[in-house]
């Protein structure tokens, strides 16, 4: 009898500790990884050629990244490893992937997905400008391109991230002309009663604001940001103008900006495996439900790491052990030993509370968003302004996202609403007068991501099977 077949897709640290797993257990999972090499976002490997330590690379994290590195190389034959392939589509008890512009359909018995998170962006007049960056962008720069994406360069936004990018700048040798924190000031001591639960990553966070001090680097909390202003050409960053509490306005010189408020979970593969969604009230997004251990509302799909609940690299690895173990409990196998699945689930708690915390220390503005001006570009694939997205809200009467969407265009683009579905989602339900979960989400739609055309080029009923 021919063993399950179990696929899982990414190779962050969620989908390593899982495919660790199932491989000490006698599977041989299929591991599909959009990168070039594993390690996800948080820990992206440099190129090839690179000579920068781990240390350089990763910070305090330098040791959780070397070790998930090489636990992933050490798997080597006991998994099966398609880097650099998309997974675009779950139709039918099968993933679609492509790769080296062909498409290929894996039939699975359980897929697990950990495809983690993308940065959750606030849509600003002039965030379309180059020189205008994402956080993880900003991030991807120093770790894959060892450059920086300015010479004078503003981070603007609010979480731990926004500090940790801004302090790899600094250490980098760039000039980071100012953090500026969108977080009343207030706001981090409602978070302290639930972010004490993890005192050592709370003694991170306060090294890196000390470093950035120490490095004469000015900070503000309680930001509000208006825009992000063009040079008199109009071609690229100048600077980045906020309100001053007498109602004018300051600009802070600078010719690149990085910016994100949190993340939000990647969770288009999920939606089309036909998962249930909740929407989470700390984070204020739509995500896909699942049990303590990652059993998805889909039979046969699994949820692990920040694609279904935000908890940070090493909630992630643990969200990846239970999830795998799930998967073979649910198939009758035999678990390796030594795991205590309670164990991991207190850890994971532990986590979760955290995870609260920080929501609180470090809120998401959807008042702020609500009011953006009508001129600002929301979606920036099919150039869709705020002020029309209002308009299919009240005077088309879109009473939710996807009938905007079908309105408007919102949504549709590249991104497939990434950047733009959760400032959207605020924005018509402050136009409608409603809470913004009524206002919903924008639905996966399948291809998740553009194909090449020559990966269409037969019929999706006569793609390969493996």
């Amino acid at each position: 009898m021919a063993a399950p077949r179990v696929i899982v897709v990414g190779a962050g640290p969620a989908g390593t500790r899982a495919a660790e797993l199932l491989a000490a257990a006698g599977l041989r999972p299929t591991v599909v990884d959009e990168g070039r090499a594993s390690g996800g976002q948080i820990y992206r490997r440099q190129p090839p050629g690179f000579r920068r330590d781990a240390r350089t690379l990763y910070g305090t994290e330098a040791g959780r990244a070397t070790a998930l590195h090489a636990t992933f190389d050490g798997l080597g034959p006991a998994i099966e490893y398609l880097p650099e392939t998309l997974a675009w589509n779950i139709h039918g008890g099968a993933l679609y992937v492509q790769r080296e512009e062909r498409a290929r359909r894996l039939p699975f018995d359980a897929l697990l997905i950990a495809t983690g998170a993308t940065d959750r962006m606030i849509p600003l007049p002039g965030w379309t400008l180059p020189g205008a960056f994402s956080l993880g962008a900003a991030q991807i720069a120093l770790k894959a391109q060892a450059c920086a994406i300015g010479s004078r360069v503003v981070f603007l936004g609010t979480g731990p991230l926004l500090y940790l990018v801004a302090s790899q700048y600094v250490k980098a040798g760039a000039q980071v002309a100012a953090v500026l924190d969108t977080a009343p000031p207030g706001a981090r001591w409602k978070g302290l009663p639930l972010m004490a639960a993890r005192p050592a990553l709370l003694a991170k966070g306060a090294v890196l604001i000390a470093q950035l001090m120490r490095a004469g680097v000015t900070m503000r909390r309680g930001v509000v940001p208006r825009r992000v202003l063009a040079d008199a050409a109009g071609t690229r960053v100048a600077g980045v103008a906020i309100a001053t509490p007498d109602g004018g306005e300051e600009v802070i010189a600078c010719d690149a900006v990085g910016m994100g408020w949190h993340l939000r979970a990647e969770s288009q593969l999920a939606d089309l495996a036909g998962c249930a969604f909740d929407f989470d009230a700390d984070s204020r997004q739509w995500l896909p439900r699942a049990d303590e251990d990652g059993r998805a509302s889909a039979p046969g799909i699994y949820l692990a790491g920040d694609s279904a609940r935000i908890l940070g690299a090493d909630g992630a690895e643990i969200a990846g052990r239970l999830a795998a173990l799930a998967v073979l409990k649910d198939l009758g196998l035999p678990a390796p030993p030594g795991q205590d699945v309670a164990a991991l689930r207190r850890q994971r708690q532990v986590m979760d509370r955290f995870r609260r915390g920080l929501a609180l220390a470090f809120p998401w503005p959807a008042g702020l968003v609500a009011s953006l001006p009508d001129e600002t570009l929301v979606c920036r694939c099919e150039a869709i302004t705020a002020g029309a997205l209002r308009q299919s809200a009240t005077e088309l009467d879109a009473p939710e996202m996807n009938r905007a969407k079908a309105f408007s265009r919102t949504g549709m683009g590249r991104c497939q609403g990434r950047f733009c579905g959760i400032a959207g989602a605020e924005i018509v339900a402050a136009a409608r007068g409603v809470p913004v979960e009524v206002a919903g989400r924008l639905r996966g739609q399948a291809p998740v991501k553009p194909l090449p055309v020559a990966a269409l080029a037969d019929d999706a009923s006569t793609l390969e099977s493996t």
